[in-house]
């Protein structure tokens, strides 16, 4: 770990194993507001007008990598998080949040490089007063004029394929014949677009326990857990994507649970950097994608 400064914040801390590397805020967030090859672009989108930027009451999305804690509401998912936040090395990066006014909930990122990716374990602490039912939510900002990409099941869910065996969730304003979604036989496949104000967003429940985002050829796979029979928010979801003109983001979910006072609960992902990817179409993904994939797990 060493300490750097990355466009106008003072205290940002950078991990690199020299293949790979990533950069948090210390400033505000947390934030994983950098992750990408060494010397190369970084994956992550950054919001322009927000980078660099400190205090004030409205919330900010800056970019990077964050947590949330899901189901979504206006007055607890967007508290402000333009302080500081306390970082440390305790055999991982460590960027712990000041509890949340309102919530009594304490956000961590806890982050390490090892095995030839990233470790990125997720805590929130209810440190207030009542049980809260919420889920962790990892949120992945990525940048512009990639695809999304996320598998469905294709197992069915009983001997004569009689039941349904996946979920597919909408949002209000996600129109089902928008052309930057594929619904696949095995995939959804979304397709960010420079300019495309219109915002679109699904999720999914996802067993297979990963996710992942192409760009100029470099593919980012997030690994997760899936945990089969337990509740998952928005009607089930363990993988939902967003995307606006600006970036896409490639989210994943764990399962609800009763947080009482004083307990934790985590949500881990492992992040990877596969290069020499092309990707256009469903086929694409079942022959170059999951086998890659298929390697890394």
């Amino acid at each position: 770990m060493e300490r750097v400064s990355y466009r106008g914040w003072q205290n940002c801390f950078r991990l690199s194993d020299g293949r790979v590397e990533l950069i948090i805020t210390g400033d505000v967030g947390p934030r994983v507001i950098r992750f990408g090859p060494v010397g190369g672009d970084n994956l992550f989108a950054e919001r322009e007008e927000e980078i660099g930027r400190t205090g004030g009451k409205e919330w900010r999305i800056y970019g990077g990598h964050r947590l949330w804690h899901s189901p979504e509401a206006r007055l607890r998912t967007y508290v402000p998080d333009n302080g500081p936040v306390e970082v440390r090395e305790k055999g991982a990066l460590v960027a712990l949040q000041p509890v949340e006014p309102g919530t009594g909930i304490q956000k961590e990122l806890r982050i390490s490089l090892e095995d030839g990716g990233a470790t990125v374990i997720h805590r929130l602490y209810n440190q207030g007063l009542w049980t809260v039912e919420l889920a962790p939510w990892a949120l992945s900002v990525m940048a512009p004029g990639g695809i999304g990409i996320v598998p469905v099941s294709s197992e069915p869910s009983d001997p004569d394929r009689l039941l349904p065996n996946r979920v597919v969730v909408l949002w209000p304003y996600s129109d089902m014949r928008d052309p930057r979604v594929l619904w696949g036989r095995r995939y959804v496949l979304l397709r960010q677009e420079p300019g495309n104000a219109r915002p679109f967003k699904f999720g999914v429940n996802s067993r297979d326990g990963w996710a992942a985002y192409i760009r100029n050829g470099l593919l980012f796979v997030k690994r997760f857990k899936y945990f089969p029979g337990r509740p998952y928010p928005d009607f089930g979801c363990s993988v939902e994507m967003y995307t606006n003109e600006w970036m896409l983001e490639l989210e994943t979910l764990g399962p609800l649970v009763r947080l009482e006072p004083g307990e934790v609960i985590e949500h881990t992902e492992r992040w990877f950097l596969v290069e020499g990817i092309k990707v256009e179409t469903e086929d694409d993904v079942e022959h170059h994608v999951r086998p890659r994939i298929e390697g890394l797990l």
